[in-house]
């Protein structure tokens, strides 16, 4: 006998798949950045933007100013001294157009960073 309380989970059950199978989520600048980061960056920079990586140094909360200028040109706004004379990082052109969301998602880091 099919009860009402069947019924009636059967009816969250369906609503459930429903929901589940509907338009993907829109990601936020802060998701978008930190998949940019996580497939450009990590590879001299460290998985975490708080913590100097093996070849560059801690990035979290760096000004959009200072991305623009080491992402896209591979140089650095006027006036700033940079953390390490390395200067092994290269221009990333292909990047033009996610300088804000990587920017997002490295202020983000550094207000949100892991204990």
């Amino acid at each position: 006998m099919f009860g009402l309380a069947s019924a009636a989970l059967l009816g969250i059950a369906v609503a459930l798949i429903i929901g589940a199978c509907g338009k993907p989520r829109e990601l936020s600048a802060v998701d978008r950045g930190e998949v940019v980061y996580r497939t450009n960056c990590i590879s001299c920079h460290n998985r975490d933007p708080n913590v100097a990586g093996p070849l560059g140094p801690a990035i979290a909360g760096s000004p959009r100013l200072l991305i623009e200028a080491r992402v896209l040109h591979g140089t650095y706004p006027p006036g700033y001294t940079p953390q390490r004379k390395s200067h092994t990082m290269r221009a990333l052109p292909w990047l033009d157009g996610h300088v804000d969301d990587l920017t997002a998602y490295l202020a983000d880091a550094a207000i949100h960073r892991p204990h």
